[in-house]
């Protein structure tokens, strides 16, 4: 409750938050050193009851591994619930730099045997990755968002970002 005190005392703030799995378990594997999507979506709820508005980031999201309706359909469930003021997705699929690539798929060599070989095959040395449902999954997050009045269009979640003052201060526990 100290640290949302000090955001509270700024003068004007929004909170961004990076969510890629329903999934418990997969988020522990996707993200296996910050909090997990549940713990999240309750920051996202304490925040919104504390007047604070959120702006979710959605991504990456993964070909093979979280490109599935149920995932999609879980955020935003807890997008809607937390009424998060916008989401900012700019597709499905993850894009991979030289030095990440190697990082990337050494990981995925690690959790998901056989799943490197799938990804090198289909994208090769691409920096983008594309999921083969991203037309599929980008009309269920437009449909979803536009049915609950979330901002969802790139341009009008900068602006709206752009609001709120430019100088940004880490905040730390400690």
């Amino acid at each position: 409750m100290e640290l949302l005190k000090r955001i509270n005392e700024k003068a004007k703030c929004v909170v961004q938050m990076t969510l890629t799995t329903h999934d418990e378990e997969l988020c522990k594997i996707l993200e296996p050193n910050v909090c997990t999507t549940k713990e999240r979506v309750k920051a996202l709820n304490i925040l919104r009851e504390n007047g604070i508005p959120t702006v979710v980031w959605l991504s990456p999201i993964l070909p093979f591994i979280n490109d599935t309706k149920e995932n999609i359909e879980g955020i935003l469930n807890d997008c809607i619930q937390a009424k998060v003021y916008g989401i900012i997705c700019f597709g499905m699929g993850v894009t991979l730099r030289e030095g990440d690539r190697e990082y990337f798929y050494a990981a995925l060599d690690k959790h998901f045997p056989g799943m490197k070989e799938r990804y090198h095959r289909r994208y090769g040395y691409a920096y983008e990755l594309p999921s083969d449902r991203n037309a599929e999954l980008m009309k269920l997050f437009r449909d979803i968002c536009e049915n609950h009045g979330i901002v969802h269009e790139v341009d009008a979640c900068f602006q709206y970002l752009h609001e709120f003052p430019e100088k940004y201060e880490q905040l730390t526990l400690f």
